[in-house]
């Protein structure tokens, strides 16, 4: 996996080159198959599924007329894992969020009991509505991504596993019939 550090000017560098990159670059370097870690160089935070998400969106916007959904028709055409996996890693990502904001929530709610500001039902309370608009919106977000890349396969007019399903069945029991038929062929010859 290819290392890529973003630094606080925005700059990218691609540990394995040596060298300054641009965003134009790392595009060319996903969309030939390479995977890419991006890092925030100061915290070592992994920033890759924001990036991809911003670049796969920009370059939707400028190549409009384009293959609208080149990065995701790309990612699809690897296989199906490949989106799951983003898709996974994006969740992911949100996880760890919203687990970092509840203990931060937990700390301030703590320090204002602490400091007198509230009580403790009132800090409960506090607590037990945002975690209820977090959970909310972890909903949504899921419901979102679903969506779009229900949105996607349609568009790409890709057969649905179902679909496939189907074919398969409706094909084994042709084979059945030819089957038969060559048995009651190879009897009558006899």
């Amino acid at each position: 996996m290819r290392e890529i550090k973003k630094y606080s000017n925005g700059k990218l560098y691609d540990t394995e080159e040596k060298k300054y990159i641009t965003e134009e670059r790392l595009v060319e370097l996903v969309k030939s198959g390479e995977e890419v870690s991006i890092l925030d160089n100061k915290t070592g935070e992994n920033l890759t599924a924001n990036i991809l998400s911003q670049l796969s969106t920009t370059e939707t916007e400028e190549d409009e007329n384009k293959e609208k959904f080149s990065f995701m028709f790309r990612s699809l055409r690897k296989g199906g894992e490949t989106m799951v996996d983003w898709s996974k890693k994006y969740i992911s990502i949100w996880q760890n969020v919203f687990t970092m904001a509840e203990d931060e929530i937990d700390k301030l709610v703590n320090m204002l009991i602490k400091n007198k500001e509230i009580t403790e039902t009132e800090g409960r309370k506090l607590k037990e509505e945002i975690v209820e608009h977090a959970d909310s919106f972890k909903t949504w977000l899921v419901n979102k991504i679903d969506f779009r890349i229900n949105e996607i396969m349609g568009k790409l007019n890709l057969a649905t596993k179902e679909q496939v399903i189907g074919l398969t069945n409706i094909l084994e029991e042709l084979n059945s019939k030819i089957d038969r038929l060559n048995e009651l062929q190879a009897q009558n010859k006899e």
